[in-house]
C-alpha cells in the first residue's frame, strides 16, 4: 500500500529520511544607516552647474539613483532630481549616462 501510494506522490519512502532541507541564506547582517550627505557636510552644495557630482547619482545606464540606495534625505533627493534634469536639458551631463 505504501509502495502505491508513493507511486503516486512520487515519494520514495526510503529517501525521506536523506533529503537535505535548504534554506534561504540571505545577504546577511545589519548595515548602518545611510546619511544623506547634502545634510550631514555643508561642503556639498547641490549646483546642477556641478557635472562630476550629479554623475554620483546617476546609474550607468542614466538613471537617477534612488533614495534608498544613495541614502539621500526626500528634500535634498528632490532638490537633486530638478538638478540633474536641469542639466540634461542644458547637456550639461549626458542623458543616458554615457562618459564621452
Amino acid at each position: 500500500m505504501d509502495s502505491r501510494r508513493d507511486m503516486m506522490t512520487g515519494h520514495d519512502s526510503e529517501n525521506e529520511s536523506d533529503k537535505v532541507v535548504r534554506r534561504f541564506v540571505g545577504g546577511g547582517g545589519h548595515s548602518r544607516k545611510k546619511m544623506c550627505r547634502f545634510c550631514s557636510d555643508a561642503e556639498f552644495v547641490l549646483d546642477y552647474k556641478d557635472g562630476k557630482l550629479l554623475q554620483l547619482f546617476l546609474s550607468e545606464h542614466g538613471k537617477i539613483v534612488p533614495r534608498r540606495i544613495s541614502g539621500n534625505c526626500a528634500y535634498h533627493q528632490r532638490k537633486l532630481t530638478i538638478s540633474i534634469k536641469r542639466a540634461r536639458n542644458l547637456a550639461l551631463i549626458n542623458p543616458i549616462g554615457l562618459n564621452l
